[in-house]
């Protein structure tokens, strides 16, 4: 049976579609089956891997909305092991249209039961916003994966996060965990970078990845081409990092990968 992980963080911007590419994309590499969810209306995770919107026949929307089955749903990438959910700008209207079906919690998680055998990991990349397209994530998930910057205001953020997660887990998903907080876009040279990471190291008892993502121009420049990093620039730093990152979470799986 895989297990579902949303990457959320009700902050935007901070590395959250670029860990849901790049991982994947990463643990794809290790043999290990992924479906990827892109369940953010602006797509990013979705042109991230060179998809058109136009192009797509059945999005997440359709899926949530009942349109379409989840095999329907599902494209089948280029890269072997990987496969994705695509996402187009009209679900950003599912949040009112959401409203009128009794199990608008778990529109997803109930089409996402039929298949989560197929895979080994199965990733949603989740809007930054506590939307009902959120919720409908977390409902569905085994855990959520948090990335964060490392600054004041993330901080500010990650405690809102957690309230969050606290309120899915007393009214929808009592078993959902946190697979643990990952800095991205990190600056090791500035001592608040390192301040702030210490902070949450002391004072939450959460789980914490030893690797961080770096500030890194090809990272940044991977999505234009439609190719995650790994594949865009296998020696960069960024690459170098999500590769450590997937190493690094097979391990703390209790899988190393093999």
């Amino acid at each position: 049976m895989g297990k579902v992980i949303s990457i959320a963080n009700q902050k935007g911007g901070v590395g959250k579609s670029t860990t849901a590419i790049n991982l994947a994309a990463c643990l794809a590499e290790k043999k290990k089956n992924i479906l990827l969810i892109d369940l953010d209306p602006q797509s990013n995770t979705t042109s991230g891997y060179g998809i058109e919107k136009d192009s797509i026949k059945n999005s997440v929307y359709d899926l949530i909305m009942g349109e379409c089955s989840i095999e329907d749903a599902i494209l089948n990438m280029e890269y072997p092991k990987m496969d994705i959910i695509s996402s187009v700008p009209d679900l950003a209207g599912a949040e009112i249209e959401l409203l009128e079906f009794e199990d608008k919690e778990f529109r997803l998680k109930n089409s996402l039961d039929t298949i989560k055998s197929n895979y080994d990991y199965i990733f949603i990349d989740c809007p930054p916003s506590l939307s009902m397209i959120t919720i409908n994530g977390l409902a569905a998930s085994d855990s959520i994966l948090i990335p964060m910057q490392a600054e004041y205001y993330a901080m500010e953020g990650l405690a809102l996060l957690i309230n969050t997660i606290e309120m899915i887990r007393e009214n929808i998903n009592p078993a959902l965990d946190i697979q643990g907080i990952l800095f991205t876009m990190y600056d090791g040279r500035t001592k608040l970078s390192q301040e702030i990471v210490e902070n949450v190291k002391t004072n939450l008892n959460v789980k914490i990845y030893n690797t961080v993502i770096p500030r890194n121009v090809r990272l940044a420049e991977a999505p234009s081409y439609g190719v995650p990093i790994n594949l865009y620039d296998k020696k960069s730093k960024g690459a170098k990092a999500y590769i450590s990152l997937a190493e690094e979470f097979l391990e703390m799986e209790g899988n190393n990968g093999k």
